[in-house]
């Protein structure tokens, strides 16, 4: 015999989940105790929806689902802005949630609450558990809902009963058969024809990647169609780091707070590629004069992103795996213009702006660049949101790494978590964190997830004592009447709060201080705390 709590730890052995990240609670009790009996890592967080970051963290660093687990009621909406910043940024996570007893649903007792309803706008899809015997089935088909199609996160809610209940025996299925879920990964033959037609006419084309192109595997193959061709490319923030930040031919982030010579070519080009990105307000603030002047191909797996903020002229549904296999080939030996090459290699020097300083302070963008420059090829940079996300995107040299942060719901608070996941995906690779004294505050109870499990995680702290951007929009919007942006100057002392943690730190007003510190920092095997502190008028472009 076979309980359901068991059933649902074999059936993540059968998945190959070796690391998961929850809090446990009287809902989810069972399923906790036959963890004990498995090789599985549980990974203890301060706050549920920071096991949502941490299995995102941990799903972009290695290329499969990440998994977390909380119990009812408070436990599962706690996770919701977990769940939806994953949702809006494609991450396939397998949300697990402990549920009351199925006789007791609907009745509001202790602890209850429709998860599944709650998380209905944020989840590829949700399964509350009825029976025990569905059990393998349902996870079977969680897993291939969130890794195939457009990834993202699954609910599976588990009311306790279901989890107590036994079954004679386990068997877990050899794949999912889901009637009317068939994503269309085959881009359409004719498309591409019609697409590889337009690059050869074009003489002033731009690639815009995305997070798609990252989350298909397929950056080394979109690199080598730049390359052939000649084709610039700008990435969305999701997009950095499909291409070194140094390649001659990547001209940084897009959008209101990207590069000015990603913008301009943006606006002079006569086509653009569209690869794996939505073309949200943050990268194309009016986008119906962005395809009056150009030709739009759209590529990108769901059907539904297509159109829905940009004017296409071609859109191509599909995998872009495969249709990076087949598009340089109908392309054939076309090469841009050498006066679009020229062009753009001149707005790079033309466009160019040098960071204004401010005296006793560390200037952020120039610390970015220069930290960047310190790391190993393949480290991890997790970037939290407010003006430090801005300064990283824009400044922050990629190579073969990975910059995590998040674009589309924009949660503050997510980069401690997430670089916890992307340190057990990745325990060999250096692990940074760059966050603001507002959205450290956010995650900072996760320092005791970092100091039980003894992580080496480097933490940056940018400290201008105020809401940095929400300051920054008060200042150029309502006439720098500053409303509830602004932090004490005397607290916290963030180095004592790493002291309570044991983790090491030290606090830097020049850029010279900074940089000497990060070079120490980097000579660490364990947990380092830097405090940068940044002036007030510092802006994030």
């Amino acid at each position: 015999m076979i309980n359901g709590a068991e059933i649902m730890v074999k059936c993540l052995e059968n998945e190959g989940v070796s690391v998961i990240f929850g809090y446990p609670g009287a809902a989810i009790c069972p399923f906790y105790d036959a963890l004990l009996d498995s090789d599985i890592r549980h990974v203890l967080v301060r706050q549920e929806q920071n096991a949502v970051h941490a299995a995102s963290g941990y799903a972009r660093s290695i290329g499969k689902p990440g998994v977390c687990v909380a119990t009812s009621g408070p436990g599962a909406t706690n996770m919701i802005t977990g769940i939806a910043t994953a949702y809006t940024d494609s991450i396939p996570i397998i949300a697990i949630t402990g549920q009351v007893r199925s006789d007791l649903l609907g009745r509001d007792v202790f602890q209850e609450a429709d998860i599944t309803g709650a998380c209905e706008p944020f989840v590829k899809h949700s399964y509350l558990v009825k029976d025990t015997a569905d059990l393998p089935r349902v996870f079977k088909e969680a897993f291939h809902i969130a890794t195939t199609g457009r990834p993202g996160p699954v609910l599976i809610d588990v009311p306790i009963d279901i989890q107590q209940n036994k079954l004679e025996e386990f068997v877990y299925p050899e794949k999912a058969n889901i009637p009317g879920y068939k994503p269309n990964v085959k881009g359409h033959a004719v498309q591409i024809k019609r697409a590889a037609q337009l690059i050869r006419e074009s003489s002033r084309p731009i690639i815009v990647a995305g997070g798609g192109v990252l989350t298909s595997g397929v950056k080394l193959k979109l690199v080598d169609f730049a390359v052939t061709t000649g084709i610039p490319v700008v990435s969305t923030m999701m997009g950095i780091g499909v291409m070194p930040s140094e390649h001659r031919l990547y001209l940084g982030m897009l959008g209101s707070h990207g590069k000015g010579v990603a913008n301009r070519a943006i606006h002079e080009s006569d086509l653009l590629i569209v690869c794996g990105a939505r073309l949200g307000d943050r990268a194309v603030a009016a986008p119906d004069q962005v395809s009056e002047r150009s030709k739009i191909i759209h590529i990108d797996i769901d059907p539904a992103e297509i159109g829905k903020n940009i004017k296409t002229t071609v859109p191509i549904v599909g995998d872009m795996r495969d249709i990076m296999e087949r598009l340089p080939k109908e392309v054939g030996d076309y090469h841009v213009p050498k006066m679009w090459d020229e062009t753009v290699e001149r707005w790079k020097t033309e466009l160019f702006k040098i960071p204004q300083t401010f005296e006793g302070y560390v200037e952020p963008r120039g610390f970015v660049a220069a930290l960047s420059k310190m790391l190993p090829s393949k480290a991890i940079l997790v970037a939290d949101v407010g003006q430090n996300q801005i300064w990283c995107a824009n400044n922050f040299r990629i190579k073969e790494g990975r910059f995590l942060t998040t674009g589309g719901m924009g949660t503050m608070g997510y980069s401690i978590p997430a670089a916890i996941g992307a340190k057990f995906a990745r325990p060999t690779r250096e692990v940074v964190v760059v966050c603001g004294d507002g959205s450290f505050q956010m995650g900072m109870n996760e320092l005791g997830t970092i100091a039980q499990n003894h992580m080496n995680i480097k933490i940056v702290i940018m400290r201008n004592v105020r809401l940095g951007m929400v300051r920054e929009l008060q200042k150029n919007l309502y006439k720098g009447r500053y409303s509830a942006t602004m932090l004490d100057d005397e607290a916290p002392d963030f180095q004592k709060i790493a002291e309570a943690y044991h983790i090491p730190s030290a606090f830097a007003s020049t850029n010279e201080e900074a940089e000497k510190i990060a070079a120490e920092m980097l000579k660490s095997d364990s947990s380092f705390m830097l405090v940068c502190n940044v002036s007030p008028d510092t802006p994030s472009i």
